[in-house]
């Protein structure tokens, strides 16, 4: 692609390494800021700073929050702390609150295992889940894991790793279609997975 100046080019080529946008839509994003006013960019610009300055994973729960203020360690009484949903990262926890079906704390394992991909137990925040089990608050896990491969084997391997303590293990009812995502999965759906979920069980 030709372009008119080298800082443009550079500008574009920074862009587009970005998820989801090519080198064109770069350059329209590039001619478009060129368009602006000075304010405009420095806003997004700072938007960008304090995004990876002030945003952090909670040590707990790994979901993502702001200055280590998560809702996991608020004392909001509306939230029913004896139940656990255990999902792959944070934009599945965006998705099951926005169905308004679910109270309960949330724990990101960060992934899934998948043996081609080289990603194992150790790769993942289980062991971190279990110390949270270990206190004895917690008296239910529901699985919301993508109804995948990789998602049944880590909800089995969790499952075994958990069977020591006294809990409902219980995962999301397969409204969501097998081979899909959480994140993607439409509210109403998802609400309806997580309102008639049913018990996990292990097939030996």
């Amino acid at each position: 692609m030709k372009l008119p100046t080298k800082i443009i080019e550079t500008a574009v080529n920074e862009i587009s390494r970005l998820p989801g946008i090519g080198k064109k839509t770069a350059l329209r994003l590039c001619l478009f800021l060129l368009k602006k006013d000075i304010n405009f960019s420095e806003n997004i610009s700072k938007a960008i700073v304090d995004l990876k300055n002030k945003t952090e994973y909670c040590d707990i729960c790994h979901v993502i929050c702001e200055d280590g203020k998560c809702s996991c360690k608020s004392n909001n009484p509306y939230t029913n702390k004896e139940i656990l949903c255990v999902v792959e990262d944070t934009p599945d926890v965006l998705a099951i609150q926005n169905t308004n079906h679910y109270n309960g704390l949330f724990h990101v394992i960060g992934g899934l295992i998948s043996p081609i991909d080289g990603i194992g137990p150790d790769n993942l925040n289980i062991d971190t889940l279990e110390k949270r089990v270990s206190k004895g608050e917690i008296k239910e896990i529901i699985f919301a894991l993508s109804p995948t491969l990789d998602g049944d084997t880590t909800a089995f391997y969790i499952s075994k790793k958990l069977s020591k303590y006294n809990l409902r293990v219980t995962t999301i009812s397969r409204g969501i279609p097998i081979g899909g995502e959480i994140e993607y999965a439409d509210e109403v759906t998802l609400g309806k997975s997580i309102s008639s979920r049913i018990n996990y069980k292990i097939e030996q």
